[in-house]
């Protein structure tokens, strides 16, 4: 089978049960060649469960998956050939050197030591971790680790990388430097299947989503699709003097006809709006009262507010699969 096909990644009615807990529940998915799926859910929900399963970890109880065109149970051997991995947590040896982890696992894929060093070299440069690369692992910041993941799950050269929640943890700062990478990497024709709890981050790196809640696929779509979905727009006013707070609100409900909310603290005056025709209105109102503002647009349905529209509750909720998921980490 070739791995280049137009789809890396297919699932289809993907069971997986623990007991009398159904983790998987009858899964489908697709991941064409070069893109990234982002699998949205909260803790529990089955994220760490598929990809167990997509990388040859776990078997499902039913339904099948193909990876780069490899069955991932008659030829889990092939598919191990393809795809790396990141966990949500550290797979390197803190007591080794950068450089030392990745060149191990050179040899342990079959590599020459020359093959190894030099592959492990290139990799601390791609992964700026160059200057770092003979210190012990434990030293480095968590970002400096994450990227150290990222290297490790790249030795082999894979075609189809799975990042499980890998920016668990980190500061804001660390995790645009991991975004910044795994774009260049789907630039390079990478395949990613990313599972995130950050909305944000679907939202950045996805090319489609999918979410998932209590091991079901709630909807699946682009992420400009799934906003649609959750209903309407936001009409946004921010006035420059927040004294003006209470008078922007006034001419905003007079425009619309529906009363807005007012955030006292970030001075945003928002109200639900069907389409965009009333947001000349409210320009010309301000205006007429000479009224300055810093911010002034209609906005979607962030993806934090679709994920509460699919399923009922925030991201951060766990359900009772939470500690099953983690049991064999």
């Amino acid at each position: 089978m070739s791995t280049t096909n137009q789809v890396a990644i297919e699932a289809v009615g993907l069971v997986k049960k623990y007991g009398s807990t159904t983790a998987l529940d009858r899964v489908d998915l697709s991941v064409p060649t070069g893109t990234v799926l982002g699998v949205l859910g909260p803790n529990g929900a089955g994220k760490t469960t598929a990809v167990r399963i997509l990388g040859t970890l776990l078997r499902p109880d039913a339904g099948h998956a193909t990876v780069g065109g490899y069955d991932v149970v008659r030829e889990a051997g092939r598919v191990r050939e393809i795809i790396g991995l990141t966990g949500q947590y550290a797979s390197v040896d803190e007591d080794m050197s950068g450089r030392r982890n990745l060149i191990m696992i050179g040899r342990l894929q079959g590599m020459s030591r020359p093959a190894a060093r030099a592959r492990a070299d290139e990799l601390l440069e791609r992964f700026e971790l160059t200057e770092a690369g003979l210190r012990i692992a434990k030293t480095y910041s968590g970002g400096m680790r994450r990227r150290l993941d990222l290297a490790a799950s790249l030795v082999g050269s894979p075609s189809i990388l799975y990042l499980d929640e890998p920016t668990t943890g980190l500061d804001p700062h660390a995790r645009n430097g991991v975004w910044e990478t795994i774009r260049n990497l789907v630039l390079d024709g990478t395949t990613v299947l990313l599972t995130t709890q950050y909305l944000e981050e679907a939202d950045a790196l996805a090319d489609s989503i999918m979410v998932i809640d209590k091991g079901r696929v709630v909807a699946a779509g682009r992420p400009a699709e799934l906003k649609a979905q959750a209903g309407k727009q936001s009409l946004d006013v921010r006035p420059a003097e927040p004294g003006h707070l209470e008078r922007v609100a006034a001419i905003v409900a007079e425009s619309v006809g529906v009363r807005p909310s007012v955030d006292v603290v970030n001075a945003l005056v928002s109200v639900p709006v069907s389409d965009g025709s009333s947001l000349p209105v409210v320009v010309r109102r301000l205006d007429e009262a000479g009224i300055a503002v810093t911010e002034l647009a209609l906005r979607l349905p962030s993806l934090d507010e679709v994920f509460l529209a699919l399923t009922g509750h925030a991201t951060e909720a766990a359900d009772s699969t939470a500690v099953l998921e983690g049991a064999g980490r």
